[in-house]
């Protein structure tokens, strides 16, 4: 007969407990499981295959193999499986919940793009097929090297470089290609001190000394400090526009001007392009060089080390001098100018890469391209913007804005004087907000801002999405005001590992595995 009752789905009266009070005979929480190292899972003495040694196995090392085992675990398929799947759940990712990480955007990867990177045609090609099998792809090439000319106002592009600092680095080796070509020995770049750290360090590994320019007290860089430091040594300025406190360089004419008066090149980082998209054109502004970081601006995928892809446009007096490979459209079809005796190769200054690119993050940023339209892009920066400033707008009454309640660009900066007293820093502060489920904003820059909170929302984040991160950081700062400090000195509390010494992580990390000692060696 059928129980008509069923069981019970609620909780027997008296049977609440708190999350931290309960005891589990795993260690795991709930569905969190508690994960060992592969070490611990497996061991020497098992093996995850079922393959019987060869009898006499061919050694082609000349007494060089190893003699004794390696010692590594061996797991079967399911339990390595396992194991990764269940450490990518701890992950923290765009496709989870909002990632405001400032200065690198960090925006949502649209599908079609994967989809579209993947097709035989784009993902199964190989750099050295010959020219006539891959049409295609370089015409696939030379359409996104138009349409980045097309949208930055420049009449060239070097397509090659992998990252967005290769390609600050193949842009100042253009500039200094095209000084040596007029016979100048130039020794000196200007970098704001506002600008990325990649700038200086770009500079200096090409030979040049760096100089500082100070941001005056809105923020952005002075034509005039600009004008006291120019001279005939100096080659360049590598001003970053938007920059990076996520204000637009209102001057930037006027310094464009003074650095061509000088006899030097003007670069733009051009990582911030995402908030100027379909409204300013760099060539307009009289840059030089300018890098694009493709991962910014349209959406191929950032972090875990790449693959990268940082094209880079340059101006009528830098594209004789922009680096090999690079496709031109023929009688008979498109083809790679691939050395300096190509008679299209101009005055290159040489190689940087293997090949001729990244063709994946090529393919999945032409469809971000093509899919989004030149009304889409600029809506897209329109939208960038307009969440920046939303988020300000929701959070400058409790937090303190270092320049004012001036609009902002893609990104919104804060700094730490409103924790004053509080006993709570901005690093506390970030951390809490793991526990909130937020990845934190970028904290401690740029350093022209004390305890600087950089806030990047993007443009594809819903207006729910930021209410409710508005609304955390209000609760967040008003604990801090009200004496909860240990809602933050401590955090984060809930994630699998608790805050580290970040210091000692990076400079004394533990990678070597020991086998835990028996419990009862070790109690002996």
């Amino acid at each position: 007969m059928m129980n008509r009752e069923g069981r019970p789905t609620t909780p027997a009266s008296g049977g609440a407990a708190a999350a931290d009070q309960i005891t589990t005979f795993t260690g795991n929480r709930g569905l969190e499981i508690n994960e060992p190292l592969l070490f611990e899972i497996g061991g020497p003495e098992k093996c995850g295959v079922d393959i019987d040694l060869p009898d006499q196995p061919l050694n082609r090392l000349g007494g060089l193999a190893r003699k004794n085992a390696i010692g590594l675990a061996g797991l079967s398929e399911p339990e390595a499986m396992r194991h990764y799947v269940r450490l990518s759940r701890r992950n923290y990712a765009i496709d989870l919940g909002i990632y405001p990480l400032g200065s690198c955007t960090m925006k949502h990867n649209p599908r079609l793009n994967e989809r579209m990177a993947r097709l035989p045609g784009f993902g199964d090609i190989h750099p050295l097929q010959p020219e006539s099998t891959v049409q295609g792809a370089l015409e696939l090439i030379d359409t996104l090297a138009h349409w980045l000319k097309t949208m930055t106002g420049m009449p060239a592009v070097a397509l090659s470089p992998k990252a967005g600092a290769h390609g600050e680095l193949c842009g100042m080796m253009a500039i200094r290609a095209a000084l040596d070509a007029r016979g100048e020995k130039r020794s000196v770049v200007l970098v704001p001190e506002s600008a990325h750290g990649t700038n200086p360090a770009t500079a200096t590994y090409l030979g040049y000394s760096v100089q500082s320019v100070p941001a005056r007290a809105d923020g952005t860089v002075d034509p005039e400090e600009v004008k006291r430091r120019l001279s005939p040594e100096v080659a360049a300025i590598m001003l970053t526009n938007p920059n990076t406190c996520g204000l637009f360089e209102r001057d930037v004419i006027a310094i464009a001007d003074a650095v061509h008066e000088a006899g030097a090149f003007f670069y733009c980082d051009g990582a911030n392009f995402n908030a100027i998209v379909g409204k300013a054109r760099p060539g307009d502004l009289g840059v030089d060089a300018m890098h694009i970081n493709l991962h910014k601006t349209f959406s191929t995928p950032h972090g875990g080390g790449g693959p990268g892809a940082g094209p880079v446009v340059l101006s009528a007096a830098l594209a004789p001098f922009a680096p090999l490979p690079f496709v031109v459209h023929g009688e008979n079809g498109f083809r790679l100018v691939e050395t300096e005796s190509d008679p299209s190769a101009g005055q290159a200054f040489g190689r940087m890469t293997a090949f001729h690119g990244q063709m994946g993050m090529f393919v999945r940023a032409l469809s971000y391209m093509m899919s989004h339209g030149s009304d889409g892009l600029r809506r897209a920066s329109e939208d960038a913007v307009l969440n920046a400033n939303y988020v300000k707008a929701g959070l400058e009454d409790l937090m303190s804005l270092p320049f004012g309640k001036r609009p902002t660009m893609h990104e919104v900066l804060f700094d730490d004087s409103f924790l004053k007293g509080t006993g709570v820093t901005t690093l506390d502060f970030a951390k809490a907000m793991i526990d909130e489920g937020f990845h934190p904003m970028t904290v401690y820059f740029p350093l022209v801002v004390h305890g600087a909170m950089l806030i990047e929302p993007t443009e594809s984040e819903s207006r729910a999405s930021l209410d409710q991160f508005i609304a955390t950081l209000r609760k967040l700062v008003e604990a801090a005001k009200s004496g909860d400090t240990a809602r933050f000195t401590g955090a984060p509390y809930l994630t699998p590992v608790g805050r580290l010494d970040e210091t000692r992580a990076a400079r004394q990390p533990v990678l070597r595995w020991r086998k835990p000692l028996p419990q009862l060696d070790a109690a002996e």
